[in-house]
Formats: C-alpha cells, sequence, structure tokens
C-alpha cells in the first residue's frame, strides 16, 4: 500500500516539475515571431468583379478613368475585384479606396505613362521625409482593406528619358543654386520647414514610388510583378497588418528598393523575389527631425521563404531610422549574388540617429555576397558626429552558410563610441571569406560567435587591444 502511495506521489511530482518548468520556460525571439505572425492576417474581398473594360468608353487613349471608374463603383458597392484583363494597358497613376482588390489578370500589363501632366501632388514620404509630391503609380491613403494581386505586371516605364532623367533634373534657382526635387526635401528637413510650404511642382519633382500606402490597414500584395519602378518599389507608410506574398521586384535603377516599410507594424514578406538596384528590403522611421517628431518606429517584422539577388543588401534597417525600429525576423531565405553588398544591413549615423534591437536572423542560405554576412554603419554617409548616440543591440545570427564574401561581419565605427551592443553568430559556416582579417569590427561590444566555423576553422573574435 505505501510502495503504491510512494509511486503515485512521485509521479505526480514529475507531473508537476514539468508542467512547471512549462509554465516558466523563457519565451525565445522566436516564439514572439509567432504571436506577431498569428496578428497578420490578409483581407479578404467580396466575391465581385469590376472589369475595367466595362467602363471604357472609347474615347482616350489611356484607361485611367475606366480604372478609377471601377474602382469608385467597387467600392461603393461594399468591395470585390477590379480586375485588369489580359493585354497592355496604358495609364495614368491609380488610387486605390478601400475594400478594393486591383487584380492583374496572369498576361496583364498596367503600363505607366510618364506624361507629369497626368499626375497630382499628394501627401506622401520621399526618403524618410514629410512632402507633397508626384502622385505614386499606385497609391492610396486613409484606407483599409485593400489589395494589389494577380500575376501580372506594374511596369512604371522608367528609365534616362524620362523619370531619371529629363523629368526630375530640377532648375536654376534665384539664389544662383541649382535644385533639385531630392535637394530641396533635403533642405526643407534640415530646416524643419512646415509641411503646408513642403510642396514639390512640375518644374521640380522627386521621382515616385510605384506603389505608396499612406495611412492604411489590412493590406494583401500578392503575386504581381514590378519592373522599371521609377524609384522605391513599395512604400507602406503608418501602415499596419501588410502582408506580401510572391511578389517579384524586379528594378533596376538607382534608389530602386525593393520594399521600404516605414513606421509600420506587423509586416510580413512570404516567398517574394528581389532583385533590385538598391536595398531588397529596406526598413525606415523617417529621416532627421521628421523621425524624431513622428516618433513612430517600425516594429514586428517577418521575412521568410525570400529569394534575394542583386541589391546593397538582403535585410537592411535604415539609413533613415531616426524613429527606432524593434523585431526583426529573418527565417529561411536564400541570398546570393555579387552584386549583393551584404546579408543584414543596418546603417544611420549621429546626426540621424535611432534605436534598433531585437534583430533575428536563421536558416540563410548565402552563395555569395560582396562585402559581410552582417554589415553594420554606424557613420553612415562618412558623418562621424552628432547629438543623436547610435544604440543597436540584441541582434542574432543563427544557422547561416555562405560561400563566399570578403568579411564575416563589418562594424564601421568610431574607436570613442559604442554603438554596437550584443551581436551572436551561432551555428555558422563561412566560408571563402577573402579578407585577411576576416572581420572588421569597430564600435561594438559583446560580440559573440558560437560554434561558428570561418573557412574551415573554428572562429572566435578578440577585440583588439587599445
Amino acid at each position: 500500500m505505501k510502495k503504491n502511495l510512494f509511486k503515485l506521489m512521485a509521479a505526480g511530482l514529475v507531473l508537476l516539475l514539468a508542467f512547471t518548468g512549462s509554465c516558466t520556460k523563457t519565451p525565445t525571439p522566436w516564439d514572439e515571431m509567432e504571436e506577431v505572425l498569428a496578428r497578420i492576417v490578409p483581407p479578404t474581398f467580396p466575391d465581385k468583379d469590376f472589369l475595367i473594360t466595362d467602363y471604357y468608353d472609347g474615347t482616350d487613349s489611356l484607361y485611367t478613368s475606366a480604372i478609377h471608374a471601377a474602382i469608385a463603383d467597387c467600392s461603393a458597392k461594399g468591395g470585390g475585384r477590379v480586375v485588369v484583363p489580359a493585354g497592355t494597358w496604358l495609364t495614368g497613376p491609380v488610387r486605390l479606396q478601400s475594400n478594393v482588390n486591383l487584380y492583374l489578370a496572369e498576361g496583364a500589363t498596367l503600363l505607366f505613362a510618364d506624361d507629369i501632366d497626368l499626375y497630382d501632388f499628394v501627401l506622401t514620404h520621399w526618403e524618410g521625409i514629410e512632402c507633397y509630391n508626384v502622385q505614386p503609380l499606385v497609391y492610396a491613403a486613409d484606407a483599409e482593406n485593400i489589395a494589389v494581386t494577380g500575376k501580372g505586371i506594374l511596369d512604371g516605364q522608367a528609365g534616362p528619358n524620362n523619370w531619371f532623367g529629363p523629368l526630375t533634373r530640377g532648375y536654376m534657382r534665384e539664389d544662383g543654386r541649382f535644385v533639385t526635387g531630392k535637394t530641396l526635401l533635403y533642405e526643407w528637413v534640415a530646416n524643419e520647414t512646415p509641411l503646408e510650404e513642403r510642396h514639390l511642382t512640375k518644374a521640380c519633382p522627386a521621382r515616385p514610388q510605384t506603389i505608396n500606402f499612406m495611412n492604411c490597414r489590412n493590406i494583401l500584395l500578392e503575386d504581381f510583378t514590378i519592373h522599371r519602378s521609377p524609384f522605391w518599389d513599395i512604400h507602406p507608410v503608418f501602415c499596419t497588418n501588410v502582408t506580401l506574398r510572391r511578389v517579384t521586384m524586379d528594378s533596376h535603377m538607382g534608389n530602386n528598393d525593393g520594399c521600404d516599410p516605414e513606421c509600420c507594424t506587423d509586416v510580413l514578406f512570404d516567398a517574394c523575389i528581389f532583385d533590385t538596384g538598391d536595398d531588397c528590403i529596406a526598413i525606415k522611421s523617417g529621416r532627421d527631425a521628421d523621425g524624431r517628431r513622428w516618433a513612430t518606429p517600425s516594429s514586428n517584422i517577418i521575412v521568410r521563404d525570400c529569394v534575394m539577388r542583386d541589391g546593397h543588401a538582403g535585410v537592411a534597417i535604415g539609413s533613415e531610422i531616426s524613429g527606432g525600429f524593434k523585431n526583426l525576423w529573418v527565417e529561411n531565405c536564400e541570398m546570393n549574388s555579387p552584386n549583393l553588398q551584404r546579408i543584414i544591413r543596418i546603417k544611420s549615423n549621429p546626426q540621424r540617429g535611432g534605436s534598433v534591437s531585437n534583430i533575428n536572423a536563421r536558416n540563410i542560405t548565402v552563395g555569395e555576397c560582396d562585402r559581410a554576412i552582417l554589415g553594420i554603419e554606424l557613420t553612415y554617409g562618412r558623418t562621424y558626429t552628432g547629438p543623436y548616440p547610435l544604440d543597436f543591440r540584441d541582434i542574432t545570427i543563427e544557422n547561416v552558410t555562405s560561400k563566399k564574401s570578403r568579411y564575416v561581419v563589418h562594424v564601421d565605427g568610431t574607436d570613442d563610441a559604442v554603438g554596437v551592443r550584443n551581436i551572436t553568430f551561432r551555428n555558422c559556416d563561412i566560408n571563402g571569406v577573402t579578407e585577411k582579417e576576416l572581420s572588421h569590427i569597430v564600435g561594438a561590444e559583446n560580440v559573440v560567435f558560437e560554434n561558428v566555423k570561418v573557412n574551415g576553422e573554428p572562429y572566435t573574435w578578440t577585440p583588439p587591444e587599445k
């Protein structure tokens, strides 16, 4: 009897310890990711189609009016799909409304005209600066439940003969200085010019984004391709609950970032393809005084099962990160190109400032990249001093294999300031590292390598003596 009682008590104790252990288990960053992922739910739309050709009256060489009529009708009737059928459809800029899914059928191309007279000027951001500029090719403001889907193409037609040339060249100002839209924006943010005075003009615009959503929620971007973007391919600003799935971003001109979520939260990149002229993904939260005034960090961004080819970085944070960022998860991605400079990149400087924390990457397969698996620039733009100290911390890279790069880690800081804390590489196999010092780390502390091989040898890093 006593023997059986002791057995029962022992079994109960085991169960209690197991239960207590499960209750007190410290959540990992990847557990946090699952909680975020559960919140990211794409919008759905009524099963109603609005074909753009049904709204075309045959009197115009452009389909802009037909597309907008279909969008207005769709939104007014409770939502559905505005269908762009197979074929090539020349249009001016398009503005979405709530509960509308702009559906690009397979074989469909929306070809955006480069006549600037077709473009209104709207509230947007340009490199983290608030302004009124040329309307992006696909634009929405203060909308919810919006989408661009389907296997068609958005073609911005951008090149040296329009957006990268005569359309945005600028003019000679009365003070004798030649100005462009870009230089005016930099002046305005430096001088903290009020928004109502930040109006670019047709004589001096800045290049528009292909897709820009301002202050929207419940967004789905799925299956389509972007070609020849005038500027950043996709730019959500102050948006929540954003899903990008199987989108291909294929633009190779200057500043052709793939996607730049700015002051956004709960964003999922799922099985997207990036082949870009700048950063594949670049997370933003405003530039300089604008970012500090908004005080709206980006947060909770998941990147999984994506392919990165050309680009300045696979996933970048900054350089317009004055409002800060926290919580990035990158997993199960393939990154491979001699023109891909870095795998994970963080960049800012003491004039811009910014705090960045909880950066996690695992299961990344790198064929080759040009510079480093992890690149951190604390003096971006060769700016070494300023009133806003940088605080980048808690960066963990796990299960990365790589065949070629110049460095493992490259932290470009200064000897008199620590801007990076707590970098951990774990269970990585990094080969083909060509620089003699293997890692160049200045301005960081607590850099740890656990079970890491570099060029076939176990690897640790010891800070140089000062």
